[in-house]
C-alpha cells in the first residue's frame, strides 16, 4: 500500500506526493501523456525525438545534466507508444533543482537548428544500430505493421522509417511541444523523503505561472476485429530461425487484463512454467522460449516468441506452441500452478514499493490510467483470478483467426550450402 496525496495548480499540472522519511532520497517522475500513438503516420518518430530533445538545453539552462550532477543527482527518460517519462533522483535536501530543471524545461526547450541537428543524428544513429543493423533488431517494425492495420500501434515508437526524422523540420519540432508538452498533458509524481506543503510550494513557485495549453482530445481509430490468420515470412542474416505469434487481446483497463497477465506468466515465467519445461526442456524443440503481453493501453498484444533448435522447421514450432496454447484454452490450469504465478505477481509489486523511483512511475503511470489509488489494487485484482478465468481468456485470445506470425528465416550462408 503506497499513500500519497494529490494536489492540482491552476494551470491544470497534476501532484502526486508520496512521503517515505526513512529514505534520504527524493524523486520527481514526469509522465507527459503523449506517445507515438498520438503521431501523424507521415511524421513518426517525434515522441521519442523529444525525449532526447529534451536534453538538448532550456530557455535558461543550456546543459541540463550539469547542475544535476554538482548536488548529487542522477536522470533519465524513456519513450513508448502511449506515454514519454523523465525522473530524477536526487538528495532530498535538493529537491529544489529538480523542480528548477524541469519547470524550465517545460517553460520551453532553446530551439534552434544545431541542437535539433544533434539529437536527429543520434535518433537515425540508434534507429540504424537497435533496429536495422542488429540481429532480429527490425522485428517489432515487421510485427506490428502485421497485427495493425488501423491503430497507430502498427508502427514502432522509433518511427516507421528514418527518413520520418530526417525530415523533421523546426516548425513540426515547435508544433509538437506546444501541444503535448504542457501542465494539462502532464502528471509529476514527488517521493522520497519530502513534506506535502513543501512540494505544494515548490510546485506553485516553480510550475505555477507556465501557461496551460490546449485540452488534448485523443480520437484515434479502433482497430478492427482479426477474422483470419496472417502469416509474413522475413530473411534475414541472422544466427537462427526465430518465430513470433502475435495475438491481439484487451486494452489496459480492461477487467482481464490481469487474467492474460498471468496466462502469459503460466506458459513461460522461468524455467518451471509450462513452454519452458515441456517445448525446451522435454521436447527439445527450442533453445530459448518467452511470452508475454505487451501492456499497451490500448487494444494489446500477446506475442510468444521462440528460436528452434537446429533441424527443428519453424511449421513443426508453430504446431507445439499450438498445442501448448490449445491445452491451456481445454483444460484447467491446476490450483497450484495458478497460486505459484499469484505469488510470483505479488511478490514483484511488493518489491517495486522498496524504490522511491519505482513508487514514483507506478503512482504517475496509474493517475494515467484514471487513479493512481488502482495501484494500491493491483495484488487483489490477480489474487482473485480463477482457474476458469485463465480457460476463458485463453479461449477467446488464443484463435487462429486472432494470431499474426512471422517466421523468421535465417540467411542460407555459403559454407553451410557446402
Amino acid at each position: 500500500m503506497i499513500k500519497f496525496e494529490r494536489f492540482t495548480l491552476a494551470n491544470g499540472l497534476r501532484f502526486l506526493v508520496h512521503e517515505d522519511p526513512h529514505s534520504p532520497m527524493a524523486c520527481m517522475n514526469i509522465l507527459y501523456d503523449v506517445g507515438a500513438r498520438d503521431e501523424q503516420e507521415d511524421k513518426t518518430g517525434f515522441a521519442h525525438l523529444f525525449e532526447h530533445l529534451m536534453f538538448s538545453g532550456s530557455m535558461n539552462i543550456p546543459n541540463y545534466d550539469q547542475p544535476l550532477q554538482r548536488v548529487g543527482g542522477e536522470n533519465n527518460a524513456f519513450t513508448s507508444n502511449d506515454i514519454t517519462n523523465y525522473y530524477i533522483t536526487l538528495p532530498a535536501n535538493n529537491l529544489e533543482t529538480a523542480f528548477w530543471l524541469e519547470s524550465d524545461r517545460m517553460m520551453g526547450l532553446a530551439f534552434n537548428e544545431q541542437g535539433l541537428e544533434v539529437q536527429r543524428n543520434v535518433v537515425i544513429e540508434e534507429f540504424k544500430q537497435r533496429y536495422l543493423n542488429q540481429p532480429y533488431g527490425d522485428v517489432w517494425l515487421k510485427l506490428r505493421e502485421l497485427a495493425y492495420k488501423v491503430h497507430p500501434y502498427k508502427w514502432a515508437t522509433i518511427g516507421k522509417e528514418i527518413k520520418h526524422i530526417e525530415d523533421a523540420k523546426m516548425e513540426d519540432v515547435k508544433a509538437f511541444f506546444a501541444k503535448f508538452y504542457r501542465p494539462n498533458n502532464a502528471i509529476v509524481t514527488i517521493a522520497g523523503h519530502v513534506k506535502l506543503e513543501e512540494v505544494k510550494d515548490l510546485a506553485e513557485k516553480w510550475f505555477g505561472d507556465i501557461p496551460s495549453g490546449e485540452p488534448n482530445l485523443r480520437s484515434l481509430p479502433v482497430e478492427p476485429a482479426q477474422t483470419e490468420a496472417r502469416l509474413k515470412h522475413v530473411h534475414a542474416d541472422v544466427p537462427v530461425d526465430a518465430l513470433y505469434i502475435a495475438f491481439h487481446s484487451v486494452d489496459r483497463l480492461h477487467p482481464d487484463y490481469q487474467t492474460i497477465d498471468l496466462i502469459t506468466d503460466i506458459l513461460a515465467r522461468g524455467t518451471s512454467a509450462r513452454l519452458y519445461r515441456r517445448l525446451v526442456k522435454d521436447q527439445q524443440l527450442f533453445s530459448e522460449i518467452n511470452a508475454y503481453v505487451v501492456g499497451s493501453l490500448d487494444q494489446n498484444l500477446v506475442v510468444v516468441e521462440g528460436k528452434p533448435i537446429e533441424g527443428v522447421s519453424l511449421e513443426d514450432a508453430e504446431k507445439a506452441i499450438w498445442k501448448e496454447l490449445d491445452t491451456l484454452s481445454k483444460e484447467e490450469v491446476s490450483r497450484e500452478e495458478l497460486t505459484k504465478v499469484k505469488n510470483k505477481i505479488e511478490s514483484t509489486l511488493v518489491f517495486a514499493e522498496l524504490s522511491i523511483l519505482d513508487k514514483a512511475m507506478n503512482l504517475g503511470y496509474y493517475e494515467l490510467l484514471g487513479d493512481a489509488e488502482l495501484y494500491n489494487q493491483e495484488v487483489d485484482n490477480y489474487l482473485k483470478i480463477n482457474e476458469w478465468d485463465i480457460m476463458r481468456v485463453a479461449k477467446e485470445t488464443f484463435q487462429h483467426t486472432n494470431s499474426s506470425t512471422l517466421y523468421y528465416h535465417a540467411k542460407e550462408r555459403v559454407e553451410d550450402a557446402k
